[in-house]
């Protein structure tokens, strides 16, 4: 029993080696690139490992372009969203979960339903209706949808408060708590694993997000990053390493932000999990 254990034990972590492996391949073939000379980007068979590490392409890279720029483009567009989502989000699911109100469900079912919708089907009216407000070329496309909620993260942040056991939210209105007293003092506090999960998210998808500045943006000085680093292969094409360097340092605050909310991922999908 214990040998076919041990076995069963081993392939698992063969098989989790060898996915993570797959998964890890671009990123080490990234940072590779990025430290690599000339002479060796089109070599056959390519080198996982430089010869020599060529640090100075990252130097190189930011130099070539206005990285500094696109980066805090992207830093306003990604903080802003998330600002925006961490307000919205909770207040509408808490709405949704703790207050007792007649047609409570058929609302959150409306909304969940909303996620099914392709983006493509609300491009145009979306962009028609920030044409008709004037802010087309502005930020403001990219950060204001965000403080009308999300369906996903509303229905997250949801399943979280179910969780929470009702006589906690009557006691406060015992004492004397006002509903939004309740709501700040109580149940945001007890949501913060699922708050930081919500923030991760909406950090990656404002920070990736290529289609939505492509569409809104026309003015080069206010490209993010995800806009911003196509234009450096379209002028440098060859310069492939430097690319990758400017490329790499693009990728850090995204681990930054994974590394600090890690913790609160795990605890956030074991409390979601519990209650539907």
């Amino acid at each position: 029993m214990n040998r076919k254990f041990s076995i069963q034990a081993l392939f698992r972590v063969i098989f989790l080696i060898l996915i993570t492996l797959i998964y890890m391949a671009p990123f080490f073939w990234m940072i590779s690139t990025s430290l690599k000379p000339n002479y060796e980007l089109y070599e056959f068979p390519p080198k996982l490992i430089p010869s020599i590490a060529e640090f100075n392409n990252y130097s190189k890279a930011l130099q070539r372009f206005p990285f500094f720029t696109y980066f805090r483009n992207s830093l306003i567009i990604a903080g802003g969203a998330v600002l925006g989502a961490l307000i919205s989000c909770p207040l509408i699911a808490y709405g949704l979960s703790v207050l007792k109100w007649k047609g409570r469900e058929i609302v959150f079912y409306a909304i969940l339903a909303t996620i099914m919708l392709p983006n493509a089907v609300t491009l145009i009216p979306t962009f028609l209706i920030f044409s008709k407000l004037n802010m087309v070329n502005t930020f403001w496309p990219l950060i204001l949808p965000s403080f009308f909620g999300h369906p996903f993260y509303i229905f997250l942040i949801r399943q979280f408060f179910l969780t929470l056991p009702r006589d906690l939210f009557e006691a406060a209105k015992i004492d004397g708590a006002s509903e939004f007293q309740t709501y700040f003092k109580i149940a945001l506090p007890l949501i913060k694993p699922t708050l930081v999960i919500v923030g991760l998210f909406q950090f990656i998808a404002s920070w990736n997000d290529y289609l939505g500045p492509l569409i809104y943006l026309t003015d080069e000085k206010k490209y993010p990053l995800a806009l911003g680093l196509p234009q450096f292969l379209d002028r440098y094409g060859t310069l492939w390493n430097q690319m990758m360097a400017a490329a790499t340092i693009a990728v850090v605050p995204t681990l930054i932000f994974f590394i600090f909310a890690q913790r609160h991922l795990l605890e956030s999908i074991k409390f979601t999990g519990l209650k539907g």
